[in-house]
């Protein structure tokens, strides 16, 4: 039995919480181990602490890289689709990476401001928010094709930029270096109303998301700790597709596969492994039906986060 297929048996979805578009399936471990104390500090706690920076990797900077420097005693999680703003342009990380203590590490990225290359500032501050969903869903089937086929972590630089412009026609939002980040603020009343409506339940440790009915992903931690702090940026994530103002439209007939059904999709794919960046081993998934990434570190799944495959949704 893969370790992505133990971890999905062994998580139990509870009772489904909605709010306008949107639904969540909560899902709990069948035992209690997810309460306890991660042994790693996430991305925003590290950068707060000035533990941890995160730079162009040299005065010229590329696209696809950046420096992450970890001074803490304690490893980093950088997950996938997290913002960093700032420096010579906004960038999303590829995937999720555990950074070992005192380790400096080149990550891979994908720009999210077209329109800028020009430094506001000398290291990234994080963003409260994730890639939007259907965004990640489409990358995280890139870098999963890239790794497979040439070594490299790297995503479909021009198709990032034209979902995100295509988005923003659709929502009506402007932004003179076509930013994503003006999406969720032109659109924070609404976003931030699903924030709310969304809270960690004891013992949480992820969520099955859809959207309009349709099955939208999936994100699961190690820790309901981990879960508790990252949740607000995740539902962030999937609220800006449910309030696209195309989704609708766009979703066409409604999914019939329960969250339970999802799962079993995903648990049924067998994954490509390969050296993770960090700590662990990195887990690719990829069908028809569904597609997505694994952090395997510890013995544990740490991350694993999976959506409906591009070719199989519509939305975004």
């Amino acid at each position: 039995m893969s370790i992505i297929k133990e971890a999905i048996g062994c998580a139990r979805v509870g009772v489904p919480v909605v709010h306008e578009k949107m639904t969540m399936y909560p899902l709990y471990p069948l035992s209690d181990g997810g309460n306890t104390d991660p042994d790693y500090i996430i991305l925003d706690e590290a950068l707060a602490s000035g533990r941890a920076h995160v730079a162009e990797i040299s005065e010229a900077g590329s696209v696809p890289e950046l420096k992450f420097v970890n001074e803490s005693d304690r490893a980093v999680l950088l997950v996938d689709g997290e913002e960093l703003i700032g420096a010579k342009q906004n960038r999303i990380l590829n995937l999720t990476i555990l950074v070992a203590a005192r380790t400096e590490t080149k990550i891979p990225v994908s720009c999210v401001e077209a329109g800028r290359w020009a430094a506001r500032s000398a290291k990234f501050a994080s963003s409260p928010r994730v890639h939007y969903s259907a965004g990640r869903a489409a990358k995280v089937a890139q870098v999963s094709a890239s790794l497979s086929g040439t070594g490299r972590r790297h995503s479909d630089q021009m198709a990032i930029w034209d979902d995100i412009a295509e988005k923003m026609g659709r929502l009506g939002s402007t932004s003179p270096t076509s930013a994503m980040s003006e999406m969720f603020e032109s659109h924070s009343g609404d976003v931030e109303q699903y924030v709310g409506a969304f809270k960690p339940i004891a013992g949480q440790v992820g969520a099955v998301f859809a959207i309009d009915g349709r099955i939208a992903g999936l994100d699961l931690f190690d820790f309901a700790a981990t879960w508790n702090k990252l949740m607000p940026k995740l539902v962030r994530s999937y609220a800006l597709d449910a309030v696209d103002l195309n989704a609708e439209a766009k979703s066409g007939k409604a999914d019939s596969r329960s969250p339970e059904d999802f799962l079993a999709a995903v648990a049924s794919l067998k994954p490509e492994q390969f050296d993770a960046i960090g700590e662990g081993q990195d887990l690719r998934l990829s069908g028809n039906v569904a597609c997505g990434a694994a952090l395997v570190a510890h013995g544990r799944v740490v991350h694993l986060n999976a959506f409906p495959s591009p070719a199989s949704s519509k939305l975004g």
